[in-house]
């Protein structure tokens, strides 16, 4: 018996049929939520084409191609200049995959947000609508929201539009698109950057208590206790203060993690009671009684 050559055995043959079906059935692993690397291609009405290296071109919308709203594609998306997207959307039955660079950007603001947070660092927002619990504000593009609570101005909140303020974050949550920050504790914060223990610092009253008397001076709150007035015991702090009365006080303990400000006029005091008899002196001369009382603090813990 005579083997056949191998000339002489039938080749298969491979048509272009069998390739389109093979690439089909290849799986390039491209699945949602994948970043990849792409150049675009051309430019539809609603959209842009993207070649990522897979058997069909991959397409943007053109609200998926940044952040912000896009009136020209081309600016955003050059054409051959290669990008990163995220995959949105799997492959269909054509092969073809949906990308968007908004959502990239969003997720790297969302980091960026998340950082500044854990580093207690405050940013620059601006207002862009308001609703009776609040403003909503322009975070890098995110959508925040500050409450009415925790801002500087709250009594008029139609004239906050267009403004911008400084903020801290109070909630940073991505799952829920969840943003929330603080104006007044930004401010406070900046605020008692500038502060010193042994500073005097002229404000005026805002609140009478019964343990003490509030203070407002550049943004800042402070307390006066009723133990901190005088050297004297103090049976009324109404008979002494009014609400608005301008008053200087030295800072005498600051603890800026709870955002507390301490004061006391009691430490410009030449006599116990100076206070409740001779406040107008006391105040007049409240400058170099502070550069006294400070001097004295010196000395005693040197």
């Amino acid at each position: 018996m005579t083997s056949k050559s191998p000339r002489s055995q039938a080749t298969p043959s491979f048509s272009m049929d069998d390739f389109a079906r093979a690439l089909e059935q290849h799986d390039y692993g491209f699945q949602s939520g994948q970043v990849v690397r792409g150049k675009v291609f051309n430019y539809e009405a609603n959209g842009a084409y993207v070649d990522i290296g897979g058997k069909s071109l991959a397409f943007v919308p053109t609200e998926e191609a940044a952040l912000r709203r896009v009136t020209d594609l081309s600016a955003v998306l050059p054409l051959n200049e290669e990008q990163e997207f995220v995959i949105i959307r799997d492959q269909d039955a054509d092969g073809q995959v949906t990308l968007s660079r908004r959502r990239l950007e969003m997720n790297r603001i969302w980091e960026e947000v998340a950082d500044l947070q854990n580093s207690s660092q405050s940013v620059q927002v601006r207002v862009t609508g308001t609703n009776k619990g609040g403003v909503t504000v322009d975070v890098r593009g995110l959508r925040g929201f500050i409450p009415r609570s925790h801002l500087v101005e709250r009594n008029d909140l139609e004239a906050l539009k267009g403004q911008t303020l400084t903020a801290s974050f109070l909630e940073v949550d991505p799952n829920r698109n969840k943003l929330i920050l603080s104006n007044r504790m930004a401010t406070r914060a900046a605020s008692m950057s500038n502060l010193e223990v042994g500073q005097l610092i002229e404000g005026k009253v805002t609140s009478i208590k019964p343990f003490g008397v509030f203070v407002d001076f550049s943004g800042t709150t402070g307390l006066l206790h009723i133990n901190q007035v005088s050297n004297r015991f103090i049976e009324s702090l109404p008979s002494l203060f009014e609400v608005g009365q301008p008053i200087q006080a030295m800072i005498v303990d600051l603890d800026a993690t709870q955002g507390r400000v301490s004061l006391s006029t009691k430490v410009l005091e030449n006599h116990p009671g100076e206070m409740v008899e001779q406040m107008a002196t006391v105040m007049a001369e409240a400058e170099a009684r502070a550069e006294k009382a400070n001097k004295k603090r010196e000395r005693d813990s040197a």
